[in-house]
């Protein structure tokens, strides 16, 4: 997807760290791969290409606007199954029951969506205050804030958008909603302005907070960690679970998802539980852009990269899991 926004012209979409992802699948002629996110297709158009007749790509995306895009070009291959949805239900769908090879999430807004004003992400133009990934559902952001109260709103931009002036800022929202609800992108880009002026070199003012309600409006962390959960459980031994995150909070969780970091209650004076054999070990260290790239895809600085395997341990694959 794409990291914060900047002041540069749209550009073509371009996958980000595409040889990183690749080999971090390690993507055969046989087998099932599924990109989560398929947006407009960067990364999965390059995995088909190395599919053979026998291989499979699993296609999801949030966002309708993806998904008729991807079954506008991929829609004819047999090779390929297209599901509207969120990578959280990916167990929900009888494609993946047989078990995965690989994974890919790559998260965050797409270059697509940030780039349409009419999807109200970005604070470059003027739109209505969406932000919905997927339009057909939910609240939009214009929705929840005229309906919050200021201590949500604070804690959301606190929270999700790691805003330190979150109470000033859910102050003059509320403030300026009783006369006029917030609806355009806009409006809410010239209220944080006033509220908290330029305390940033190169960064908007309203950069955190259109961060902390997008990650809201679309439950993205809450999705994040459903998705990984079922990610895992639906790998065979072997298998590659590979996620490009674009900022800490969504890295973090990634990271300690990988690692199985846990918190388990133990009580006072008992022996410390013994710990499970990992489901997912982590494939080599977090891998970040190059300067080549970034001449290119200046998008891409924020990404970071992270690949696991799964391990044989902690059951079996769902294919034998089915099994009675």
């Amino acid at each position: 997807m794409t990291g914060p926004q900047t002041s540069v012209a749209p550009l073509q979409h371009v996958p980000v760290m595409l040889a990183q992802v690749l080999e971090g699948l390690q993507v055969r002629a046989e087998g099932t791969w599924l990109d989560g996110t398929f947006g407009r297709g960067g990364h999965a158009r390059e995995v088909l290409a190395r599919l053979g007749e026998n291989g499979r790509l699993l296609l999801m995306d949030r966002d309708p606007e993806a998904i008729a895009s991807a079954q506008r070009e991929f829609g004819a291959d047999a090779r390929v199954r297209i599901r509207h949805g969120s990578f959280a239900e990916l167990a929900d769908w009888e494609e993946t029951a047989a078990g995965l090879d690989g994974v890919l999430l790559d998260l965050g807004v797409s270059s697509p969506q940030l780039d349409d004003p009419a999807r109200g992400f970005s604070f470059q133009g003027d739109g209505p205050l969406d932000m919905r990934m997927d339009p057909t559902r939910g609240q939009s952001a214009a929705e929840w804030l005229a309906a919050a109260d200021e201590k949500e709103i604070a804690d959301v931009l606190w929270r999700y958008g790691e805003e330190k002036m979150s109470r000033r800022i859910a102050r003059a929202i509320v403030e300026a909603g009783r006369d006029r609800p917030l609806t355009t992108t806009r409006q809410l880009a010239d209220l944080v302005t006033r509220a908290i002026g330029h305390r940033e070199r190169h960064k908007h003012p309203a950069t955190r907070t259109f961060q902390g309600l997008r990650i809201h409006v679309n439950d993205e962390l809450g999705a994040l960690e459903r998705g990984l959960a079922a990610a895992r459980d639906a790998l065979k031994p072997g298998g590659r679970l590979v996620v490009i995150s674009f900022h800490s909070l969504e890295d973090r969780v990634v990271k300690q998802f990988i690692r199985g970091d846990v918190a388990r209650p133990v009580r006072r004076g008992l022996p410390l539980p013994e710990t499970a054999p990992p489901a997912l070990v982590a494939v080599g260290k977090a891998q970040f852009a190059d300067e080549a790239e970034l001449a290119v895809n200046p998008r891409s600085r924020s990404a970071v990269l992270r690949i696991a395997e799964r391990t044989a341990v902690d059951g079996p694959s769902p294919s034998v899991r089915r099994h009675p």
